[in-house]
């Protein structure tokens, strides 16, 4: 996993042409998650000669839809692929419910079927995390306790959401008193709880997961802060080693406080509303400043360790390619027994963030040799007029016109 530091008719539209992508160069493979495999759903075989040997991974909030809304055309795009026979998976920095349930959602809202084979969201990598599993873990983020739900699904046996705790200890945010209402009807007995005076029978907090845009940025920062200014993640308590300036970090962080993990850096993303709306990324710029006022930050040497996944980084590309290539031998699994299915080639990442899916697309090196090529289109958070801080192979209209360039571009003969 990564850490960060203190840290869709192409061809008669004119589009805007960009450097060609880098040839990927080898990395380490990584872990696929344990979630229920189903075939690939695609139709209409081709015969041996039309296989093609290259892919496609799309982002989905801003690409396919708005919100619950699909965007035009995004059926016809992903429809026409299904036809083809060309693979394609669904690689998006949102969560929040577990795969089989967004995928079902997805199917209707896109009217085009799908499962979760062909699909990957920022927490999935989580399935994967079996050290954590039968530890006390505290889940933040999402509606309800829809993402206590997802990391039991995954195999967590413990699982403690911010709400289990303000409804039996509403003193540790009063500011949120209001809210009562709308946790206690998923809130759940803590395992221990709270006991300032008696850490060895209080509630201890093992790994911190934000599977989810939190609701409750300042509940859910403040319960953060606790654990990671706690004594080996035992809530109520103060680490002695807090601001000593002969330890590592100036102590903080080093005394087995629980080990912090956000599922996306995304800052924006596109929702509903005709302007981009704050993500995951910004809930993490926020925890950061405060942390910063809490032990001095950078001016007195501190950091804040924390790992990030989700798009760019290279974990979750490394994850998709392998859903990419399972896929592809499934629709071509005759082709794969006699031994002639062909490498894939290239691979385009089509998105609407530049900083996530064009970024992620430009910089992963594939340890198969496979050329990732991103394409950007203008229905999510890039805006027209914006210069892209990180730049695609080129700039569309939507998601079908995306995928008209990329076909053109890999010489397919449709016959559609």
């Amino acid at each position: 996993m990564a850490s960060i530091s203190p840290i869709v008719n192409i061809s008669r539209q004119v589009v805007r042409a960009i450097p060609r992508c880098s040839r990927a160069r080898p990395s380490i493979a990584s872990k696929t998650a344990p979630l229920p495999h189903r075939r690939c759903l695609q139709t209409s075989a081709p015969p041996p000669q039309r296989i093609p040997d290259f892919a496609f991974a799309f982002d989905i909030d801003g690409v396919l839809l708005r919100s619950h809304d699909p965007l035009p055309r995004a059926r016809k795009a992903l429809s026409y692929l299904q036809r083809q026979r060309i693979p394609f998976i669904l690689l998006t920095n949102g969560g929040g419910k577990h795969e089989s349930e967004r995928v079902a959602d997805l199917s209707e809202s896109l009217g085009v079927p799908l499962d979760t084979s062909m699909f990957v969201q920022s927490h999935t990598p989580f399935a994967d995390m079996d050290q954590y599993k039968d530890e006390t873990v505290l889940v933040c983020g999402g509606e309800g306790d829809k993402c206590r739900v997802v990391a039991e699904k995954y195999g967590y046996k413990s699982v403690v959401t911010p709400g289990d705790i303000l409804v039996q200890h509403p003193e540790v945010w009063p500011f949120s008193a209001h809210l009562m209402s709308l946790y206690k009807p998923f809130a759940r007995p803590l395992p221990r709880p709270i006991h300032p005076t008696d850490p060895s029978s209080s509630l201890k907090i093992d790994a911190i997961f934000i599977y989810n845009d939190p609701r409750d940025w300042g509940l859910d920062a403040t319960l953060i802060l606790d654990l990671l200014l706690s004594s080996a993640g035992v809530l109520g308590t103060i680490s002695p080693k807090n601001d000593t300036p002969s330890l590592p970090n100036r102590g903080f962080q080093q005394d087995s406080q629980p080990p912090l993990y956000f599922s996306n850096p995304d800052l924006w993303w596109a929702a509903k509303y005709h302007l981009p709306r704050l993500g995951q990324g910004g809930f993490r710029e926020a925890l950061e400043g405060l942390w910063g006022a809490v032990t001095g930050g950078e001016r007195m040497g501190v950091k804040l360790n924390k790992t990030v996944i989700g798009k760019p980084f290279r974990e979750t590309f490394e994850f998709a390619e392998k859903k990419l290539i399972g896929c592809r031998e499934e629709i071509f699994k005759e082709t794969v027994a006699e031994g002639r299915l062909e490498p894939l080639r290239r691979v385009y990442m089509v998105g609407d963030n530049p900083e996530s899916d064009i970024r992620g697309g430009n910089t992963y090196q594939s340890p198969h040799g496979t050329d990732w090529c991103s394409i950007l289109v203008k229905t999510g958070v890039h805006q027209e007029g914006q210069e892209p801080t990180w730049k695609p192979r080129v700039i569309v209209e939507d998601v079908y016109d995306a995928v008209q360039w990329a076909v053109e571009q890999s010489k397919w003969d449709s016959r559609d």
